[in-house]
């Protein structure tokens, strides 16, 4: 099998699965409970939100435990939306954004709310000249994607984050999810910021949002007790640990690992751009865990589905997209075809060179057999 979706969801780690099983059975207490068990869970709990705080630079009571990113995202927009709509009823984002942003943002331009698409330049960065115009006195959310899902391109954050400091009615929510674990990030002018477990080799079903602590949310659940007033339920003890492990493991050898994807992405642009109608969509400001091409004449899911018969595997969109055309090919493009014929392939540092040198084979067999059919 060669497995090239990585930015769809990892492989859970050896030692975070161990540190989830381990926890699952030895601290079998509700970590609400007031008795021994409980407060021995609830310590663990503890400890492991210091850890993850210390990663983050940030403080213990600033970080909210969710199911994942799309949570993240709608409690971050929704919770503002709700919270601060005396202030205004506007909100920016980009067209580059995961679909857990653009729901959000959708239900709320039902509830009143203007949306505004921030312009970026031909190369898919934030246009900060344009971001400066469209803020205004009604703007009280701002979301941008640290690094996009489907192409990969890398957002200015902290020249963005100097434009909205300059308007104290506004805050700066950034979907952190594909950047984590492949970039150094920086929350310090960062208001929220969403992470998923799944991305960096952690268990699904666990993610959380940063909330800085001047700042108040209307919570998406409510209920009794928990980690945070923020939100509701028994905390997962046993996956917040995992969590934690997942995010330190991560970090050990951010620099190294980047530079070995970025030398396996330098092979697979030099051999797959000399095939004829291949487009290569991520440019020289993209991470290069994600290449995306467009094969024009050939399906995505057709391709997806030649190769699958090979046992290699990548994605056409972002696994939460629908529809027939990426947004964010086409918003970088301006092609149709292009965006319609898009695929995502996406790399770890646990890829093998060999690997790459498989793929390329079996794609040079099946890109010949597809346009024999044309």
């Amino acid at each position: 099998m060669i497995y090239l979706d990585y930015s769809a969801t990892t492989p859970v780690s050896d030692e975070v699965l161990k540190t989830f099983i381990e926890t699952t059975k030895k601290y079998i207490g509700n970590p609400n409970s007031l008795h021994k068990l409980g407060v021995e869970a609830n310590n663990l709990i503890n400890a492991a939100t210091k850890q993850i705080a210390g990663l983050l630079n940030v403080k213990e009571k600033e970080i909210i435990y969710t199911s994942g990113s799309s949570e993240s995202n709608n409690m971050a927009i929704k919770g503002i939306a709700s919270k601060y709509q005396n202030r205004g009823k506007h909100i920016i984002t980009t067209e580059f954004e995961h679909s857990s942003i653009y729901g959000p943002l959708t239900y709320l331009q039902k509830q009143g709310f203007k949306i505004d698409f921030v312009k970026t330049n031909e190369d898919g960065i934030v246009n900060l000249h344009d971001l400066e115009n469209l803020i205004n006195d009604d703007t009280i959310l701002v979301s941008v994607g640290a690094v996009n899902s489907e192409i990969g391109i890398i957002q200015p954050i902290k020249e963005i984050a100097k434009i909205i400091k300059k308007h104290p009615k506004c805050f700066f929510h950034v979907d952190m999810t594909q950047a984590f674990g492949k970039i150094k990030i920086d929350l310090t002018d960062v208001d929220l910021a969403s992470f998923s477990a799944h991305k960096i080799y952690g268990i699904k079903g666990i993610g959380l949002l940063v909330k800085k602590e001047n700042i108040s949310l209307e919570p998406l659940i409510h209920g009794g007790k928990s980690t945070t007033i923020y939100r509701s339920g028994t905390p997962a003890i046993s996956l917040i640990t995992s969590l934690a492990k997942a995010m330190r493991l991560i970090l050990e050898n951010l620099d190294y690992n980047y530079e070995y994807i970025k030398n396996l992405n330098i092979k697979l642009k030099q051999e797959l751009q000399k095939f004829n109608d291949v487009y290569i969509n991520s440019n020289e400001y993209c991470i290069p865990h994600i290449l995306n091409i467009s094969i024009i004449g050939i399906k995505p899911e057709t391709m997806l589905h030649a190769l699958e018969k090979y046992e290699v595997y990548i994605s056409t969109q972002t696994a939460c997209s629908t529809g027939t055309i990426s947004k964010s090919v086409y918003a970088l493009t301006k092609d149709k075809n292009r965006a319609q014929t898009s695929i995502r392939i996406s790399l770890s540092h646990l890829t093998k060179e060999d690997e790459i040198n498989k793929f390329l084979k079996i794609f040079t067999k099946c890109y010949k057999e597809l346009k024999l059919c044309e």
